[in-house]
């Protein structure tokens, strides 16, 4: 080998080393916001709760129609909290693929439990804490081999990556299954079968997460100083995500006021998660380069991980009526 192939070999493996080294310090940083949002999630349940309880107990409670809640301090703690977690969660998409970050949801759950422990005297039973067990374990193994984002470098990458035909094939399957669910399921079965509601927030929420991302990455490489805001592929995805938001929430507040939230919530959780890897596998090709092991590896983690909320749920002591429609209203 001459000198000069010496040196594009060498400088072809720094490049590699310097690259895979930046994937994961985002992967990192993707996987910090994430948790930090499971952290603010998992609290703001508890404090809006803590505030619902203390403004029942001097009024109206919100189940009956009073909005005494709207005066207590504690509860627009939760809110707030609630808030910065969104923004946390909203901001991990940016750095990290969603392979990596929407599996880190069930944080939430465990700190919420742990927490209704300790502060609204839910008893955490041993199965429970097996469950919060299981979901660290599998998070840990999601983000040991979770796969590298890859590069973009303008808004207008994003859209070849949308439309592309195999992620068109999933967006026109996946707008036809949710028609389907709406027009001719809902009403013959959407108050006795928990899929249709958890089938179309799901479904919609696979894409509401893409389009996310897409204006995550957008205003990641305004700030950046490649302005974004005059591609009118931003606000395609803006009004996307806008649209896609308010019908899965709607979907999702009918499911949570027909169904035990114990049922709908590990349901949804799967659900949710499943299609959301599955559909960013295909825009983004998260996988891209992967090697088997990591694949299985981060699939075995998902299923820890859906396994273990199952369990957290599943050992839930049952809530009072009252609290229990009060809660689907409101959080």
């Amino acid at each position: 080998m001459d000198s000069s192939s010496m040196v594009v070999s060498y400088e072809a493996t720094v490049s590699g080393i310097v690259s895979s080294s930046s994937s994961q310090s985002e992967n990192l940083k993707g996987f910090i916001l994430a948790t930090a949002s499971g952290a603010f999630i998992g609290s703001s349940f508890i404090i809006k709760k803590l505030g619902l309880q203390r403004a029942g107990s001097s009024g109206p409670r919100a189940s009956s129609g009073g909005y005494g809640y709207l005066l207590e301090p504690l509860w627009w703690i939760g809110m707030v909290t609630m808030v910065v977690g969104e923004f946390a969660n909203f901001a991990a998409y940016i750095f990290a693929p969603a392979a990596l970050v929407t599996p880190l949801g069930a944080l939430s759950i465990i700190v919420s439990a742990v927490l209704a422990h300790f502060f609204l005297k839910e008893k955490l039973q041993k199965m429970g804490i097996l469950g919060c067990v299981l979901c660290v374990v599998g998070s840990t193994v999601i983000v040991l081999h979770a796969p590298s984002e890859h590069s973009l470098s303008s808004v207008e990458e994003i859209w070849v990556l949308a439309t592309q035909p195999a992620f068109l094939l999933y967006t026109a399957s996946a707008i036809a299954v949710v028609l389907v669910l709406m027009l001719y399921c809902e009403p013959r079965y959407g108050q006795t079968n928990i899929m249709v509601y958890i089938g179309i927030c799901s479904v919609v929420g696979s894409l509401t997460v893409m389009s996310i991302k897409a204006i995550g990455i957008a205003i990641k490489l305004t700030l950046e100083g490649s302005n974004q805001a005059t591609h009118f592929e931003t606000w395609i995805f803006v009004m996307v995500s806008i649209s896609c938001i308010i019908l899965q929430l709607n979907y999702l507040n009918k499911a949570l006021d027909t169904f035990n939230t114990a049922v709908v919530s590990p349901i949804y959780y799967a659900l949710f998660t499943t299609l959301t890897i599955f559909a960013s596998a295909i825009m983004f090709k998260d996988w891209s380069g992967q090697s088997a092991s990591s694949i299985v590896s981060v699939l075995c983690g998902f299923i820890t991980v859906l396994s273990g909320t199952i369990l957290l749920h599943g050992t839930r002591e049952p809530e009072p009526a009252s609290i229990t429609v009060k809660l689907n209203g409101l959080i």
